[in-house]
């Protein structure tokens, strides 16, 4: 089973959360998410357990847990439906190609004796 883990300390290592879940049973996999940027950690990660039985346990019993001075928050990681999941470049936000905000035309304004305002 694929387990989220929240609210993680920006400190934690991904030894010690593999640690915390091994209590319960064997663990395959821990990945912390960490910035591309920075490399630092985001808050949050995923642990893999083999057991469905344990990793429950393991749900049940860490979640609201404190770990260094943070409650986090544990739950079965579900994928994201497949039309939820974000493009590298962000998405479609909806923005038009065509939307044009020119002033257009105008030439000078103002800027020659105020154009076309009384006509002597």
């Amino acid at each position: 089973m694929n387990i989220f883990v929240g609210s993680l300390p920006f400190s934690i290592e991904e030894a010690d959360l593999r640690e915390s879940f091994e209590a319960y049973g064997p663990v395959d996999s821990v990945k912390i998410i960490t910035d591309k940027f920075t490399g630092r950690s985001k808050g949050f990660g995923f642990v893999e357990m083999p057991n469905d039985d344990e990793a429950q346990k393991a749900i049940d019993e860490l979640n609201g847990a404190t770990v260094q001075g943070r409650t986090i928050v544990v739950n079965k990681s579900e994928p994201r439906p497949e039309g939820d999941r974000r493009s590298a470049g962000g998405g479609n936000r909806n923005f038009s190609r065509d939307n044009n905000r020119g002033g257009g035309g105008g030439g000078y304004r103002g800027g020659n004796g105020g154009g076309n305002r009384g006509g002597y």
